[in-house]
């Protein structure tokens, strides 16, 4: 029997069913009026998957930056748990990289797309991949694994706790200090620092976030452009 994820208190955890996804059953919860803390998860099937249901209490244009406080609370947790030469970098629509290969990916979704409204129910997750698809990883190079970059000892159960507990702290220091400190580490995860970006049609060179985590950068034809992070949400009414 998989053992139970120990949470502190305020904090509920759920195990998806099988073939259920975290984040959508996640999502349907949030939906249909769930306390906020509640961690749907899946250890299952070589991968992490899990989401957390949130109850903003300010307009979406600041409650958006729970989507990059969760993704540097699982950086910090792999941080924590992996070997000193693992490195974990963020992309800004929410993609995850071990040692420069994707690894997983962040996603979100909430009730409202307009970033003046407080949001009724905001849900972040992830999926993070522990074990390779196949046994030639050398035929996709830009993919990799927990197991494939050495951290195989790396236990999902604590992982998944680890990184309930660094988001907590994430979360406490946003609401104590404001958006700078997050702002702040997130640059300095970004994997897009000196590399051109692609959103869409607009590709160019990666020139940071501003304040709300939308994203900066100079297309190819010169001009410059900012991508609210609110773009990267999944809405359901």
């Amino acid at each position: 029997m998989t053992q139970s994820p120990s949470f502190p208190p305020l904090l509920a955890g759920l195990a998806a069913p099988p073939g259920e996804v975290p984040f959508l059953l996640a999502r349907d919860q949030a939906r249909g009026g769930c306390d906020a803390g509640l961690i749907v998860h899946d250890m299952e099937g070589g991968a992490l998957r899990a989401a957390i249901v949130f109850a903003p209490e300010v307009p979406l244009s600041r409650a958006v930056a729970m989507l990059p406080l969760c993704a540097v609370g699982l950086q910090n947790a792999i941080g924590a748990l992996s070997p000193p030469e693992v490195g974990m970098h963020l992309d800004w629509d929410g993609g995850l990289r071990l040692n420069g290969a994707l690894c997983g990916r962040m996603r979100a979704a909430t009730s409202t797309q307009d970033p003046k409204e407080v949001p009724d129910w905001l849900v972040v997750g992830f999926e993070l991949t522990v074990l390779p698809a196949n046994d030639a990883p050398g035929e996709t190079p830009d993919e990799t694994s927990l197991y494939g970059e050495g951290c195989g000892d790396v236990d999902t159960l604590t992982l998944l706790e680890s990184w309930v507990r660094h988001t907590l702290v994430w979360i406490n220091r946003w609401a104590d200090e404001g958006a700078g400190p997050l702002h702040r580490e997130w640059s300095g995860l970004a994997w897009h620092a000196d590399k051109e970006v692609r959103q869409g049609e607009l590709q160019g060179k990666y020139l940071g976030i501003d304040e709300d985590f939308g994203l900066l950068m100079r297309a190819e034809d010169g001009t410059s452009h900012l991508i609210p992070m609110i773009r990267l949400l999944e809405t359901v009414s």
